[in-house]
């Protein structure tokens, strides 16, 4: 009997900064980092994603897609990352984010609460300062770590066996 192999991705929604108002960096920060609007249900975003790889990869994509997802997640990954909006009625322009894959849901969710407990300890680190870090610092430091989970660098990651289990 064969194993089917579960892919998790974790997404991140990064809202670009309003360009009209004059708003410190670390209202940017948490602005770029805000939730998601309460229309977006999974099934709109199924629905966005398969139009997106429908747009991508065309009729051999979408015939792909339908039955599992966990063969096809480069695809899924590819058709988030082109991804420029909230696949709801009158959507907010935003970046879909893959910041990591693991074959676990406990990977994944250990990571998303990593992230919530950087991006809060940056939040309070740029208040005790006075304002002495830039939003664009703080975004490094977080992308370091993201490039390192893509990488698959960091310690404890499973990402790096992931990929080689696929490859066998």
């Amino acid at each position: 009997m064969v194993r089917i192999k579960e892919r998790y991705l974790l997404v991140n929604i990064l809202y670009p900064p309003d360009t009209n108002s004059s708003a410190t960096n670390l209202s940017h920060l948490v602005s770029q980092h805000r939730p998601t609007v309460d229309k977006l249900t999974p099934q709109a975003l199924a629905k966005g994603i398969k139009a997106e790889i429908g747009l991508l990869f065309g009729d051999c994509g979408l015939g792909a897609f339908e039955g599992t997802l966990s063969a096809h997640y480069q695809m899924l990954w590819s058709a988030l990352t082109c991804m420029d909006r909230i696949p709801v009625k009158d959507g907010h322009a935003c970046i879909f984010r893959v910041v990591r894959v693991s074959g676990t849901i406990r990977k994944v969710e250990e990571e998303a609460i990593r992230q919530a407990r950087q991006l809060i300890l940056a939040a309070k680190e740029y208040e005790s300062a006075d304002g002495a870090f830039s939003s664009m610092s703080l975004r490094l430091r977080q992308d370091k770590s993201v490039l390192d989970v893509v990488d698959g660098k960091e310690e404890g990651s499973d990402l790096g066996d992931a990929m080689d289990e696929d490859d066998r």
